[in-house]
């Protein structure tokens, strides 16, 4: 450099950017050449250095389709969200991220806010997970296609759907430099199909155990992402269900389990919001309001936005991996207009004397586990609460289902009838001698589809589905099942684990083989959580029962209530509860619930669980008012509670409900709504 020159100055602008001296130099001659060289500078530009929350907020868009506010994302509306999104972002060193929360707190939104940055500066691949692929398929549509349809950024990225050779369908959605892939928790296929950086697990409380019994959905998609080492990010978001075996729950509490602490508007003091500090009038939750911590002054929630926006989170424990962090939050940090404590309050009132309804509280309210009581009740207990029946079938069953539990020597059968609110009747108790190589113990066991149970009105009934489980000699089941029919024959299978939502799933089709002969298309089999449906057994007998004085001022008997006959003996009480949860921890001191035997023999709650489960896929739990109201017709029973109308599709039993006196000429008799 010579003495007169001088450095270039530090503000001076890039050689990149001399339009016209590149011009001149490259000397394109045609039209144009000033749009080709401004593109490629902004191409030379490196991209800003954005975090998720701030990508948001410039740059996505809520489309009317997916969100009650369409208009232009703003993190400020839920502020506790800021967080959680940034540290999915590729320069924070977090790489397991658990966000345990109420229902209806924003966190998909955060997951797609974290989808499209992906597609926009942090190109890779990317495996987003929902517990079903149908699921998958209504948020490829309901909620990705609209979030790239309104963004410009992502619209230029991704093609359309009906594009030719886009490389974008319903559950593959490819962009430059990466591609996004949902699937379900229930396809292994689709959990190992690729390589993956980020992997977006949503709603993991409600996966299956197993995928395609090929192990846990969470371990095989983390599995992914072993070739990115400490690059990967894994974002596992979920409200909780039941303690000691919820996903989300063992991840948060593995965690650091971070806080949102906010200022109380009187004294300033930070705190994290629970619900015990949540105070109205007796009968009156209209008047909620917070207590604060501090200064006990009660908060009114129009203070709630403020401070939301001076809040902060703050770790609770010290993570088991250094590289994990987790985050809880429930709905008492709702922003305004959403969720309000006053709707918080009058929810928890109206769950108060029901357990369903209590659990549903505490997870999508409060962001919190259900504790369920696995005590078995006092054989003792129920053997003073035995009943006479005025007749075999008592005046409020309205249809029959039952359960078969197969034995090397024999064949045991528990008949129950059922009625409004499942309230339910065992009707009989069979054991057919003969195991299942015995043909005459399958002769006995179809003559019991075609028997009939007098009901107290004088009707008859017959089952309307029988339910037999497939766990020993299931190709005799099986076999067997064919011959009767499907209509009034379920062969299902248990798997201990808990799902209240569906705890029936099916049917599918099995491979099977008859003496050594494959089945043409399989044998039809039904999945049932046992779990769900012992828990539920064991909630049902410690119902309280009306005394005699309520029962003169016409209380009836709670709903679930179970009636257990004068003539049911010592020996099938004892297996009725011989069963009970227990936590059981592994060596990384996680605790998983299950049920134990605390006898040998336990065939009553075995058969109890395929009745209610026959019972569940007639679809009892489904039925609306005219369908209830038919079978109490053909009984010959009064109605005398007439809840308001509820518009669900019935799913009407498809063999022998209540039945009419008219018989055919085989003996056999037609119910109603099958005539």
């Amino acid at each position: 450099m010579s003495e007169n020159s001088s450095p270039p100055s530090p503000t001076s602008a890039s050689p990149w950017d001399d339009d016209d001296d590149l011009t001149a130099d490259l000397d394109l001659g045609f039209e144009g050449a000033e749009d080709i060289l401004r593109t490629w500078r902004r191409g030379m530009r490196p991209d800003p250095d954005l975090t998720v929350s701030e990508w948001a907020d410039q740059h996505r868009w809520l489309s009317s389709r997916a969100s009650a506010e369409p208009g232009r994302y703003r993190t400020a509306r839920t502020p506790y969200l800021r967080e959680i999104m940034d540290a999915l972002s590729p320069r924070h060193p977090a790489q397991r991220i658990s966000f345990m929360k109420a229902a209806q707190v924003g966190a998909t939104e955060a997951g797609n806010n974290w989808i499209g940055f992906v597609i926009h500066h942090a190109p890779g691949p990317m495996l987003a997970v929902l517990p079903t692929v149908e699921m998958a398929k209504r948020t490829s549509r309901g909620r990705l296609d609209p979030l790239i349809a309104d963004s410009p950024a992502l619209r230029e990225r991704v093609n359309p759907a009906r594009s030719r050779d886009a490389g974008n369908s319903m559950l593959s959605k490819e962009f430059p430099g990466g591609i996004l892939v949902l699937t379900g928790a229930n396809s292994a296929t689709g959990l190992r199909s690729m390589p993956a950086r980020y992997i977006f697990l949503d709603e993991v409380d409600a996966y299956p155990a197993s995928a395609d019994e090929e192990g846990d959905p969470v371990t095989l998609a983390e599995a992914r992402t072993t070739t990115f080492s400490h690059r990967r990010k894994v974002f596992m978001v979920s409200t909780p269900t039941i303690r000691g075996l919820s996903r989300i729950e063992r991840e948060f509490e593995a965690s650091d389990q971070r806080r949102y602490f906010v200022p109380c508007p009187h004294c300033g003091a930070m705190q994290w919001l629970q619900f015990e500090r949540l105070r109205w009038a007796n009968g009156q939750p209209e008047t909620a309001t917070y207590a604060c911590e501090g200064c006990e002054k009660p908060i009114a929630e129009h203070h709630k936005t403020q401070m939301l926006e001076q809040g902060e989170w703050r770790p609770t424990a010290v993570s088991v991996d250094p590289h994990s962090i987790g985050f809880h939050i429930s709905a008492l940090y709702s922003p305004m207009g959403w969720k309000s404590w006053a709707q918080i309050a009058r929810d928890w009132l109206a769950a108060q004397g029901s357990d369903e309804m209590l659990r549903a509280a505490r997870n999508t309210l409060l962001g919190e586990t259900w504790v369920e009581s696995g005590d078995a009740p006092e054989w003792q207990r129920l053997a003073d609460r035995r009943e006479v029946f005025a007749a075999t079938v008592p005046h409020l069953g309205l249809f029959l289902t039952a359960g078969a539990d197969v034995q090397k020597d024999r064949i045991e059968v528990d008949v129950w009838a059922w009625g409004r609110g499942l309230e339910s009747w065992l009707v009989e108790h069979i054991v057919i001698a003969g195991g299942p190589e015995d043909p005459a113990a399958w002769d006995k066991l179809t003559a019991l589809l075609g028997r009939t149970w007098t009901h107290e009105s004088g009707a008859v009934m017959q089952l309307s589905k029988l339910a037999i489980d497939t766990g020993y000699e299931a190709p005799a089941v099986y076999a067997w099942s064919r011959v009767a029919g499907y209509a009034q024959v379920t062969p299902i299978k248990g798997v201990e684990s808990f799902n209240r939502s569906t705890p029936v799933s099916g049917p599918t089709f099995v491979d099977a083989t008859i003496g050594g002969k494959r089945l043409r298309r399989g044998a039809r089999l039904w999945t049932i959580a046992v779990s769900t449906f012992k828990a539920e057994t064991y909630r049902f007998l410690r119902l309280e029962r009306p005394s005699d004085e309520d029962r003169a001022l016409g209380v009836c008997d709670a709903a679930g209530t179970m009636h257990l006959p004068s003539w049911a003996d010592t020996e099938w009480l004892k297996q009725l509860v011989a069963e009970q949860m227990v936590t059981v921890r592994n060596k990384r001191g996680f605790g998983h619930q299950e049920w134990q035997k605390m006898r040998e023999r336990n065939e009553a709650l075995d058969c109890r669980v395929y009745a209610r489960a026959a019972a569940w896929i007639l679809g009892a739990d489904r039925w609306d008012e005219a369908t209830w109201r038919s079978l109490e017709s053909q009984a010959g029973v009064e109605t005398k509670v007439i809840p308001a109308p509820e518009v669900i599709e019935p799913t009407a039993p498809t063999a022998g409900t209540v039945l009419t006196p008219r018989r055919r000429r085989s003996g056999a008799v037609t119910p109603k709504y099958m005539r």
